[in-house]
């Protein structure tokens, strides 16, 4: 097979690389920047889509520049209109902006309250689109069609620029005609012959049931009450789709499988505690490695190409051997059910067209499931849950049920809830590319990394190909008077911060660690399956495992502050020890000079805060650490503003002042975090929630419904009906609710439960905290500031001049102390200067003029030799009194207990809860937020089908036919794992042949592993122009220059070779000859492969065959006589008197003794 070119987007370049052709088009590759890689050439990109049909693949219809969105091109959703604004005042009570000194025409809007899902035409689509964002300027980017069989490229940038990068780049869309996949192509033809109803077992992925799952053996009683008895479709019924590569190492398969966990949040060598809970009383600990290759295989096809949903053939295709296929079974659809797989904006198999007999005498009414708030926790939940009814739809129907309705309520008139993008008035765009509007962020503003699980990275990059700026930390700090920080000042009084926030974090509180059940590193890092027998169930040495695991939470390291991360104000966890140094010669070791008649040996001593209070905040620990340091150091007034800088910054972090944090808890999320550099979006953050609301399909979204009254099933008395009422009368009767809203609109108390929410619900509500954070939108008509550097920070004095007492710095620390330079991701000259603390309180009472005015004022000191002038527009937001937030982001209060986010998140009944402060693992952010929408997606459907069921025995036993000859041992396979057995007598065509598939692949996979892929005839072309090697590695520097030169679009292929031919024409004649040494190299490569061609390739048949015969014989009972026979004359082996004789078929040639 010919490997294709994948053009693969770095930070400035773009590289060609030489990937094999494995299962899509796409994958993520983290290790290049954090950017997207797509199987592609300069000239064309291969979007191969994985719904084939009867062996085929679908044809993407069309170029993403003229992709259809709903009879529309997706360019059309949103234009920019640059003359439909005009200065205006907004003054709603509903919208965090106070007199945003413009408002925006909204065209051809839905009415007030509309249902979009009653209409989906083309031009309501554009219209609703336009509406929900409050502006005519929104163009949804995505990557993808409403058509299943059709599969788009992402979107394709207009104008590049080094600081602003794109998920993709693809132009053009090319489909293949078969897969190239040798297990694949080798066995279709066998195994359609050796069975003859193996033909009906179609191995069209997207046409066979998405929601495969064991047949029940053990099941609780409310499973076994509302599932019907009925024939579900099996593992091993199906024909997988062989899913493992053949151009590809078994170790580099395995560290893409490894690297695929790592990117999905899930530990490659252990089983998530979910898991564990599943599976432990069904697995012992040599099969946990099996599950484990077999859970990250699939996670590898997922993030590869997220815009394809991961199929089950595809799943059962990652067991290495049909012994395998039950927990390929079970870890696709706990990956399925928790969104770790086939989530987000993307097609995923429908499988309502599948014929289905219903076992209920009469169809359940179909029930609805309201999702409040269409923020990111809501749309999710929402786009999840539509995405698993149609997977399910086949599933329900056995159950008599239709799949769900799922409708979203918002109280406002846009969504996005605290990710808002607010339109500029100037909407003339520079340094962004031209489809992309200006735009300011009034909320979330940062992705704080892709690597490592952030489920945004698959939406974001994977799916809608939105274009981003990666943020660097080149900031420089300004004291009060304008002038520079020294950098070596500013270093020292950082690392003196950190080691305060680390001698605070000695009072963390600390729980046992979860229950760690790994498999086996290193057959895992070799990407191979366990040999041996099973022993013990894992359930069984619980105990012990508990016990290692609270010896394991004893131990004296742990993650201590590291570091500060100055683009989101938290620490930078790290292992260390929890002894810690004395002070005065950690102070030392940092490089400050101790102040005279200092004990070096004295420490801090912390207690009397920690201990003497009922609830210890980190503020009073921290300040009582600031002032015994100043025992051992003489701090000037301007260290004392840097710490405080430093104390702002994790203010702003947590949205609330210091004082207000919990010194045992506040950062009870730590090792959580993402990797990799943080992101903005250009264009607005928006962008996000916009594509999750469009694509695939609009969700059925209806605005102006505010939610005052929520009637619920808490104990079953309503027959698990619930009703929502708002406040313009209107009231809707539903089955399910989940619930959305910020937890400050809980915390406020007007919205009214019926019954009211329980004691174990209001307690935690009560007891964390509601932060907030409040910006300055500064525009300007041209830049004075360095427009290279992201942000730069602002010392802010004290209440009293010269101050050295902590607490006269508590009000005014966080007021400008910090500047995002937004001009690369806004398309205009945009500061947003932050207020965090106590300045962000005051901020809600003080007037737009006076804070423009006093921010101005700043910023003249900062830039004396620049004239700043007045703003062109301002914007100023007060999330506090937004009556749909009420502040911006959960914290962790004094009183605040550990687990209160997980009973925040725990449904009530029929009532389910979701949002930023429902996910303890990652509170605060928009990834949060989204990951909650999933679990609360996931606990609705195991609502309606009930737990996970896990076969028993979860790993099967050798099996033979009754007239099977007796045999005293059970023979194995090369890796150890047990062979296919024969048929039972009363078997069925489609079991017959699933065994017969798996037979074959467990007979090309020995055959592989031992010799490899067959040898590929190498082509025609027998050497490669120098030229074209020179393009290959050039390609980027052309394309610079023509971009520069403006001739230069991701179509126009023809200009840049023109440029790298002008670059070619001056090359020295050296460079020239180096070129043409390497194309000689290749063309003496290529004559000696094909010289040797045939004696390898009869080489490799002879081996092939030798070890298929091996195989057999080690499984005499394996096949039946006539099925070893059609298998024979399949593979074209005939016999006679002098032996068998072979004929090149099925795939690869086959010799032996005897042939002429």
């Amino acid at each position: 097979m010919e490997p294709l070119r994948m053009l693969t987007k770095d930070l400035e370049s773009t590289k060609l690389h030489f990937l094999e052709n494995d299962r899509s088009t796409a994958h993520l590759d983290d290790t290049t920047g954090g950017m997207v890689s797509w199987f592609t050439s300069p000239f064309k990109n291969p979007l191969k889509a994985r719904n084939s049909t009867a062996g085929g693949i679908s044809k993407p219809s069309m170029q993403y520049k003229d992709a259809m969105f709903g009879g529309k091109t997706l360019s059309s959703l949103g234009t920019v209109n640059k003359q439909s604004v005009a200065p205006a005042s907004c003054g709603e009570e509903n919208d965090p902006i106070e007199n945003l000194a413009h408002s925006i025409e909204l065209g051809n809007d839905l009415p007030l309250g509309s249902n979009q899902h009653q209409s989906t035409s083309p031009e309501m689509v554009q219209a609703s689109d336009a509406f929900l964002d409050d502006d005519p300027t929104a163009a949804v980017q995505t990557a993808g069609a409403s058509d299943i069989t059709s599969r788009m490229s992402s979107t394709t940038s207009k104008a590049s620029v080094p600081s602003s990068h794109t998920s993709t780049g693809i132009q053009f869309i090319k489909t293949e005609a078969q897969d190239n996949d040798p297990l694949l192509h080798t066995l279709k033809p066998r195994v359609a012959s050796m069975s003859s109803s193996s033909s009906q077992l179609s191995a069209a992925k997207s046409m066979t049931p998405i929601d495969l799952r064991p047949q029940r053996v053990e099941e609780t009683a409310k499973a076994a009450k509302a599932t019907p008895r009925a024939k579900r479709i099996r593992f091993n019924e199906l024909r997988p789709r062989i899913s493992l590569p053949q151009n590809l190492s078994t170790t580099d398969f395995a560290q893409q499988s490894i690297h695929a966990a790592y990117s999905s949040r899930l530990n490659p060598f252990a089983l998530h505690q979910d898991e564990y809970r599943l599976l432990r009383n069904h697995i012992c600990q040599l099969h946990v490695t099996a599950y484990l290759n077999i859970r990250n295989r699939i996670l590898r096809l997922w993030v590869r190409n997220p815009l394809v949903g991961v199929t089950p053939e595809e799943a059962a295709g990652c067991a290495t051997s049909s012994r395998w296929l039950n927990l390929a079974e079970v870890a696709y659809e706990w990956l399925l059910r928790n969104g770790y797989i086939n989530f987000g904006c993307v097609e995923v198999p429908d499988t309502s067209h599948m014929k289905v007999r219903i076992y209920k005498s009469k169809r359940y009414r179909r029930k609805t499931i309201a999702v409040v708030g269409a923020g990111m926790a809501g749309l999710g939940c929402a786009r999840q849950l539509e995405g698993l009814f149609r997977q399910y739809h086949y599933r329900l129907s056995l159950l008599g049920e239709e799949p769900p309705k799922v409708i979203v309520l918002e109280g406002r008139n846009r969504i996005g809830g605290r990710v808002y993008s607010h339109p500029l008035r100037n909407q003339d765009a520079a340094h962004i590319p031209g489809d992309a509007r200006c735009t300011a962020e009034m909320g979330a503003h940062i992705i704080t990394g892709f690597d490592h699980g952030n489920p945004l990275n698959m939406i974001i990059r994977g799916q809608l190909a939105l274009h981003y700026h990666l943020l660097t930390d080149n900031s420089t700090l300004y004291d009060l008077d304008g002038r520079l920080i020294d950098k070596q000042q500013d270093a020292l009084v950082e690392k003196l911060y950190n080691d305060i926030l680390d001698r605070a974090s000695i009072y963390r509180h600390r729980e046992a660690g979860p229950v760690i059940v790994e498999g086996d590193k290193t057959l895992i890092e070799a990407g191979r399956d366990p040999q041996g027998e099973a022993d013990a169930l894992i359930g069984a040495t619980e105990k012990e495992r508990m016990r290692e695991s609270t010896r394991a939470g004893s131990d004296q390291l742990e993650n201590v502050p590291g570091g500060m991360d100055k683009l989101t104000g938290k620490a930078h966890m790290v292992m260390g020890s929890r002894k810690k140094t004395a002070p005065a010669l950690a102070a030392q070791a940092m490089g400050w000079k101790l102040a005279s008649n200092v004990l070096v040996a004295r420490d801090l001593n912390l207690d009397g805060v920690a201990r003497g209070m009922e609830h210890p905040t980190l503020g009073a620990a921290m300040d009582e650490a600031v002032k015994q340091y100043q025992f051992l150091l003489d701090l000037a007034p301007q260290d004392m503003r840097l710490i405080n800088w430093h104390y702002a910054n994790l203010e702003y972090a947590n949205a609330a002042n210091l004082g207000k944090l919990s010194l045992s808890g506040h950062d009870q999320d730590n090792g959580n975090e993402f990797e990799g550099q943080h992101a903005q979006i250009v264009g607005g953050y928006q962008q996000v929630p916009r594509g999750i609301l469009q694509y695939p399909a609009p969700l059925d979204l209806r605005t102006r419904k505010v939610v005052r009254r929520i009637t619920y099933d808490s104990d079953g008395r309503r027959g698990g009906t619930a009703q929502i009422q708002c406040d313009d009368g209107s009231a809707l009767d539903v089955d399910r609710i989940v619930l959305t809203t910020p937890l400050g609109i809980l915390k406020e108390g007007k919205l009214t439960f019926d019954p009211p929410l329980p004691l174990w619900k209001l307690d935690p509500i009560d007891r964390l905290g509601f932060g907030l954070l409040n910006k300055i939108v500064l525009v300007y008509d041209k830049p004075f500031w360095d427009v290279e550097q992201d942000m730069f920070g602002l010392l802010r004095e004290s209440e009293f001049p010269g101050s050295l007492d902590q607490e006269d710095y508590v009000k005014s620390r966080g007021k400008f102390y910090l500047f995002w330079n937004c001009i690369k991701t806004s398309g205009r000259p945009v500061l947003i200067a932050l207020m965090a603390g106590e300045a962000a309180v005051h901020a809600e009472s003080t007037t737009d003029a006076d804070l423009v005015s006093g921010v101005s004022r700043e910023l003249r000191r900062m830039f004396p030799d620049s004239e700043v002038p007045p703003p062109s527009e301002s914007i100023v937001t007060r999330w506090g009194t937004d009556r749909f937030a009420r502040g911006t982001y959960s914290y962790v209060g004094p009183t605040s207990l550990p687990g209160d986010y997980d009973m925040m998140a725990r449904q009530v009944g029929n009532l389910h809860f979701a949002g930023e402060a429902t996910c303890g693992t990652h509170p605060a952010t928009v990834h949060g937020a989204y990951i909650s929408g999933l679990r609360a997606a996931a606990e609705i459907i195991e609502e309606f089908l009930g737990p996970i069921e896990v076969p028993t025995p979860l790993v099967p036993g050798p099996s033979k036919a009754d007239n099977s000859p007796k045999r005293t041992s059970q023979k194995r396979k090369a890796d150890g794992v047990l062979a296919p057995v024969a048929a039972p007598k009363l078997e069925s065509a489609a079991a017959k042949a699933a065994r017969l598939d798996a037979l074959e692949r467990d007979i090309l996979t020995c055959i592989f592993a031992e010799i490899g892929p067959q040898p590929n005839r190498v082509g025609s072309k027998k050497g490669s122009n120098p030229f074209l090697l020179y393009v290959k590695e050039k390609w980027e520097d052309g394309k610079q220059q023509a971009n520069e030169a403006r001739n230069a679009t991701d179509n126009n292929q023809k200009a840049i070779r023109g440029y790298i031919g002008q670059m070619w024409k001056k090359e020295c004649e050296d460079t020239k000859r180096l070129y043409k040494e390497r194309t000689e190299s290749i063309r003496v490569a290529h004559n000696e492969n094909a010289a040797t061609f045939e004696a390898r390739l009869a080489s490799w048949n002879e081996r092939a065959l030798e070890i298929r015969r091996k195989y057999l014989a080690d499984r005499p009972n394996v096949l039946s006589a006539d099925e070893e026979q059609s298998m024979w004359r399949q593979l074209g082996v005939h016999e006679h008197e002098h032996g068998r004789k072979a004929k090149l078929k099925s795939g690869y040639a086959l010799k032996t003794e005897g042939t002429d």
